[in-house]
């Protein structure tokens, strides 16, 4: 069975007997070894000897005593914000009890934190994929995406490389490295992946230099679906099927979750009778029909009525996914 996102910290934690995720001590040590917090020849005794225990016993109890001795102002704020992390990771029974806090709550936790979290809850739902359209697909759900449409074609690449390829590479802006695309595959500077080649990605799962085609009806678009089927049924226990479409019918638009801010704030306005112009739609790069199994899972009024889903880019091209908006925003008569 081929594994992927070995860096993510998912070897280093424990499963209960519901398959969900239980942080461990080797868990929290690799966040206590992170750049963040790593010694410097400058730092002081009390930082040294902080920094010492908690490698060592990384539950250990740290008073607000030992954070004021640390000589260095940034290294006293980094501190912070890493215990209390710990603090939040340990209060909760298990890592994705943690992660759905974050939003019932409005647990303030570093945005990079939470990307990482999405990953690894990721990595335990998708264990065992062998498809790796499926894999790709589920980047977008925790790593910003530049987007491009061209000819017909919805293209998604990893922000990060783009940005990266465009600087080393010398090619000028986002946009020219994403039109090579529609050039021959061995002239393009990213790959795009498909069905033929997707064992391609467990040779280069953490290289992110794979372009994803998200159209609808496409396999890239059924990919993802399948990706938000298999985490709405981790976190709440229900089975679904998610279906990529290219309009909303009226008469069937009862619900929906916009899968970022941007289609939240589109689908808002449209269902609710608003303008939205020309060029704004067509920032709308996603739309899919979701219907529960079991129809008894979702509020009375809205059995038998399906739920729409919807994804757009930013005016600057960018996709940002919020799945947690599947946590919190669909018409579940109950949540786990």
């Amino acid at each position: 069975m081929p594994d992927f996102w070995a860096g993510c910290g998912y070897a280093l934690l424990a499963k209960a007997d519901d398959g969900r995720l239980v942080v461990t001590d080797d868990y929290l040590r690799a966040y206590f070894e992170r750049p963040e917090l790593a010694l410097v020849p400058a730092s002081c005794a009390a930082e040294r000897a902080l920094h010492a225990r908690l490698i060592e016993e990384p539950r250990s109890a740290v008073s607000d005593a030992d954070i004021a001795a640390i000589a260095d102002e940034d290294a006293r704020e980094n501190y912070r914000v890493m215990l209390r992390f710990r603090d939040q990771l340990l209060a909760a029974p298990t890592l994705e009890g943690f992660y759905f806090d974050l939003f019932r709550r409005d647990v303030a936790v570093p945005p990079q934190f939470v990307y990482e979290t999405t990953q690894v809850i990721l990595r335990n739902i998708l264990d065992g994929v062998e498809n790796g359209l499926e894999l790709r697909a589920a980047e977008m759900l925790f790593r910003p995406q530049s987007v491009t449409v061209e000819r017909g074609s919805v293209m998604v690449a990893d922000q990060e490389t783009v940005h990266r390829h465009a600087s080393d590479a010398g090619l000028g802006n986002v946009g020219r490295l994403l039109r090579e695309l529609s050039a021959p595959l061995k002239s393009a500077e990213l790959d795009v992946l498909d069905e033929a080649n997707h064992e391609e990605y467990f040779r280069r799962d953490e290289r992110h230099d794979l372009v994803l085609q998200v159209n609808p009806g496409g396999a890239g678009a059924a990919a993802l679906a399948h990706v938000l089927e298999r985490w709405i049924a981790h976190f709440h226990g229900v089975a679904a099927r998610i279906e990529s479409v290219r309009e909303i019918p009226d008469e069937d638009w009862r619900w929906h979750v916009g899968l970022d801010v941007e289609a939240t704030a589109m689908l808002n306005d449209i269902y609710n009778g608003g303008e939205v112009d020309e060029d704004r739609m067509k920032r709308i790069i996603g739309l899919f029909r979701l219907e529960f199994s079991d129809p008894a899972a979702v509020r009375p009024e809205m059995r038998g009525a399906p739920v729409f889903l919807g994804l757009a880019m930013t005016p600057d091209a960018t996709l940002r996914m919020k799945p947690q908006n599947l946590l919190v925003n669909l018409p579940l008569a109950r949540r786990t």
